[in-house]
Order: structure tokens, then sequence, then C-alpha cells
């Protein structure tokens, strides 16, 4: 995983009214859980920025004042219209302590179901998997040259090592799907 350094400052105020001042001033209120640490602070909306618009899952290094902490994204909260981001939740971590996050799904190779005519079909762009922060892949690659038309890969199917996958077993990742090219192509045989 990704490391992705940030800064924020210790908060004294909390409710409503001070959130909103924060926000006007372009802070973004955070809270740090987990190994008996509630934190409550705030980081600029500038700084998170690459952190939230990314496709990527990255372990955070915080520094909260004079503290250290390693920590993961758990939650956050945007403006409905705006888009704008109002909160964000960090959930800290360590080598000992499983933590659960979702990863994305890559797909690699050229499947032999889409050379025969059907249309390949990414049903999950991420999956939710348990494991230790340090084990955790930037991504999870699926190699996909064998699969056939009509045919899918499920979760069952996927293993990373030293990972647990937490979705559904039998929910499909991806899928070759048939279309009506290649069902014509294969009545006329």
């Amino acid at each position: 995983m990704k490391t992705f350094e940030l800064t924020g400052e210790l908060r004294n105020e909390f409710g409503k009214k001070a959130a909103k001042a924060m926000r006007k001033q372009d802070l973004i209120p955070c809270n740090l859980y987990g190994l008996g640490n509630n934190i409550t602070f705030t980081v600029h909306a500038a700084d998170v920025r690459k952190l939230i618009y990314t496709p990527d899952t990255m372990v955070v290094a915080l520094t909260i004042g004079a503290e250290k902490h390693m920590a993961v994204v758990k939650e956050m909260q945007f403006h409905p219209i705006s888009d704008n981001c109002l909160h964000i939740d960090f959930l800290e971590v360590n080598e000992t302590k499983p933590v659960t996050v979702e990863i994305p799904v890559q797909l690699d190779g050229h499947a032999a179901g889409v050379k025969a005519g059907g249309k390949l079909s990414l049903e999950m762009r991420k999956l939710k998997v348990n494991g230790i922060y340090t084990q955790i892949p930037d991504r999870i690659v699926i190699d996909i040259t064998n699969l056939g038309l009509g045919k899918k890969i499920a979760v069952n199917d996927v293993k990373v090592e030293g990972l647990k996958m937490m979705n559904v077993k039998d929910a499909c990742v991806a899928q070759v799907k048939a279309t009506r090219a290649s069902a014509a192509a294969e009545a006329a045989e």
C-alpha cells in the first residue's frame, strides 16, 4: 500500500457551529479511532485532495501536533450538492491488528471469450479484504486469459496471500457475456 503524509491540528471546539466555522476556513473536521485513541483534529482541504480523489487505497501517516499515527480512511462524508468533503474518519492501524479495507481490482490479459465475440464486464471495481495493513497490495490483479464465453470469476476464485476476502463468496467479480454476434456465430456452426 502507498503511504500518504498528512498533518493535522488538534481541535478544541465541537458541535455544528464550530464545524461550520472550520469549513468556512477551508478546514475539514476529522476523527482518529482505534487502539484506544480517539483524537479530534482538522486538516486543510487542499492537503487531502490527492487522498480523496484517487482509486488507490493508501495508508495515512498522520502527524497531529507532536504525535505520529498510521491510519487508513474509514469513512468520508460529502456535501450532497457541492461535493465538498465535510468530514473524514480515520482508523489507526498497526502490524498486529488486521484491518478491513476496499482494494481496487485490475484485470490482466485478453479473455478467450472476448476473442470468441463476447463482451468483458467488470462487475466489482473494488473488493473488501481483511488483513495486516503491511500485507495489503495497491491493487488486486486478476488474470483473465482463460476466461471463456459465458464464464465468470467469483470472489471465491480470487486468492491473495495473507488476506481474507470479505465480500460474498459467490459474487461475480468479472465475466464474459455472450453477445448477439457470438450467439449468431455459435448457431451458424
